[in-house]
C-alpha cells in the first residue's frame, strides 16, 4: 500500500477545510445550535419528555446524525468532483496509485472532517442541555461507521454528478428529508401503528435509532439491527466504488 499517496490526498483535502473553515466548520455548528434553540427551547417547553428523557437531550443524537449525513456526503462529493471538473483527476489516475488508495485519501478526509464536526456539535450541545452518554464506545463506533459510509456514498455521487447542481440533488432532496422523517425530532413510537411500519423502510431510522441508543439506551429498533443495516450500506458503497474504478465509470473518457 502506498501510504505516502494516501497521506498526500488526505492532507490536501484537510488543508482545503482549513481554507474554508467558516463554511466547513463554523456554519454547520451555528445551524445546529439554532436547532437547539428553536426545537429544544420552543418545542421543548411543550414536550417535556420522550421515553423519560428531556426533549432537549433527546434530539441531540438526531441533530448530530442530521449534520453527519449531510456533511459527510457533501464533503466527499465535492472533494472528488472538483478534480474531475478541473481535469486534475487524470494526474491522479495516471500516477502509481491504486483505486483503493485514492478512495482512502478522499473518503478518509471527508469522514475525518465530519467526525470532528460531530464531536464539536456534541460538545456544544452540553451548553444547551444536560446530557449523558451511556455507551461512549458504541457512540464513537456509530459515529465513525456512519461518517465513513456516507463519505463513500458522497464519493459515488461526486463521480456520478455532471455539474455542481447535481451535487446538491441527493443531499438536499433525499438525505435531508429522510433524516427529518427518520426520528431526528421524535420517536417513531409516537406514530400511529401503520406509519411506524412505513418508517421502517426509511434507512435513516436505523442510523438515528442506534446512535440514540448509545446515548440513552432507548431506541426505535434493536441496536444490533441498526448496526447491521449500517454495515450493509457500507458494504454496498464499497462494492459501488470498486465497480466505478474497475470500469472507469465517468473517470475515463
Amino acid at each position: 500500500m502506498n501510504s505516502y499517496a494516501i497521506w498526500a490526498i488526505y492532507r490536501f483535502e484537510l488543508a482545503r477545510t482549513a481554507r474554508t473553515i467558516w463554511q466547513s466548520i463554523v456554519s454547520p455548528v451555528i445551524s445546529t445550535s439554532l436547532y437547539f434553540v428553536v426545537f429544544g427551547a420552543a418545542i421543548g417547553s411543550r414536550i417535556t419528555q420522550i421515553e423519560g428523557i428531556s426533549y432537549g437531550a433527546f434530539i441531540v443524537p438526531g441533530l448530530i446524525m442530521l449534520m453527519l449525513l449531510t456533511q459527510s456526503t457533501m464533503n466527499a462529493s465535492f472533494g472528488i468532483y472538483f478534480p474531475r471538473f478541473t481535469g486534475t483527476i487524470y494526474e491522479i489516475l495516471s500516477a502509481p496509485v491504486s483505486s483503493f488508495e485514492i478512495a482512502c485519501g478522499y473518503v478518509g478526509a471527508a469522514a475525518t472532517k465530519s467526525i470532528v464536526l460531530g464531536l464539536i456539535i456534541l460538545a456544544t450541545s452540553w451548553l444547551f442541555v444536560p446530557m449523558y452518554i451511556a455507551h461512549p464506545l458504541w457512540m464513537l463506533a456509530f459515529l465513525v461507521l456512519t461518517a465513513i459510509t456516507f463519505s463513500l456514498f458522497g464519493f459515488i455521487i461526486g463521480i456520478w454528478a455532471d455539474g455542481f447542481e447535481q451535487l446538491q440533488i441527493i443531499p438536499l432532496l433525499i438525505i435531508t428529508p429522510l433524516t427529518f422523517l427518520g426520528g431526528t425530532f421524535y420517536s417513531t413510537h409516537v406514530l400511529p401503528p401503520f406509519w411506524q411500519k412505513v418508517a421502517l423502510f426509511n434507512p435513516v431510522v436505523y442510523l438515528i435509532s442506534g446512535f440514540r441508543w448509545s446515548f440513552f439506551e432507548v431506541s426505535d429498533v434493536s441496536p444490533l439491527v441498526s448496526l447491521s443495516m449500517t454495515l450493509v450500506f457500507l458494504a454496498l458503497c464499497l462494492v459501488a466504488v470498486w465497480w466505478i474504478f474497475k470500469t472507469g465509470y465517468r473517470l475515463k473518457k
